[in-house]
């Protein structure tokens, strides 16, 4: 399988943003159309994309979900996978999504919570559905929307849920999300080395480079956002670096 570069198309108030290390009002980037973004996207070679509810993860009231399914209906017949979190707080939530067509479900806040939905989700719609969305900062995993830090480590976490059932964690590093100032990579490889299954890294991808680094230590893919959209590179520009 070959390494996932993930546009992320977060969506707040209607509006597809970029946001500085999480911060509500921090936007970096904001366009009217997130339809449109995501869409831009595909048309430029992107095989899965990453689709966050903004409001319902700080709110835990998902209020873009009529863009998030459009998006989908216009997505998937070009044969893209869709992954989708931000306030799912429920089964009922992660099922009304996996039926509407996304391909996998990711369970932040709900999973620290309860893991048991984890294996719930997973053991009715197939692992390979399932996404532990792990955020950690200074080496320890943070709930509630970044603004608490347990007192666990990323790899203790990831192990207990890849035998609850996950498919792929999706492993955020705050320290770097949203700066522009490259990726930390080892806390990224500590994670790969700990489970069997797929991660997909995020947070300070800024060049081609970050890409080639987080690929050779062994991650599924990586989710992109503010260099993309602030032209750090292409992704155009990114797909060729990672074919050669």
């Amino acid at each position: 399988m070959s390494f996932q570069i993930i546009p992320a198309v977060d969506m707040k108030g209607g509006k597809c943003v970029q946001l500085v290390q999480g911060v509500p009002g921090s936007e970096m980037v904001s366009l009217d159309d997130p339809a449109a973004a995501a869409l831009n996207w595909v048309a430029r070679g992107a095989k899965t994309l990453h689709l966050i509810d903004l409001d319902g993860a700080f709110e835990g009231k998902r209020k873009n979900g009529q863009i998030i399914e459009d998006i989908v209906r216009r997505a998937k017949p070009l044969g893209v996978e869709i992954q989708i979190g931000g306030g799912i707080r429920s089964f009922e939530d992660a099922e009304m999504l996996l039926s509407s067509g996304a391909d996998r479900v990711i369970l932040s806040t709900i999973a620290m919570r309860n893991p048991q939905i984890v294996k719930d989700v997973s053991e009715s719609f197939g692992k390979q559905a399932v996404v532990v969305g792990l955020d950690a900062k200074g080496g320890q995993v943070a709930i509630e929307g970044w603004t608490k830090l347990s007192d666990k480590r990323p790899t203790d976490v990831g192990k207990q849920f890849e035998d609850l059932g996950a498919g792929y964690i999706l492993f955020t590093n705050i320290d770097t999300e949203g700066l522009l100032k490259g990726v930390d990579i080892q806390p990224t490889k500590d994670l790969i080395d700990s489970v069997s299954i797929p991660v997909i890294a995020s947070g300070g991808v800024t060049t081609t480079d970050d890409l080639l680094k987080l690929r050779d230590a062994g991650a599924y893919g990586a989710v992109v956002g503010s260099a993309l959209y602030t032209n750090k590179f292409t992704l155009e520009e990114a797909i060729a670096v990672l074919r050669e």
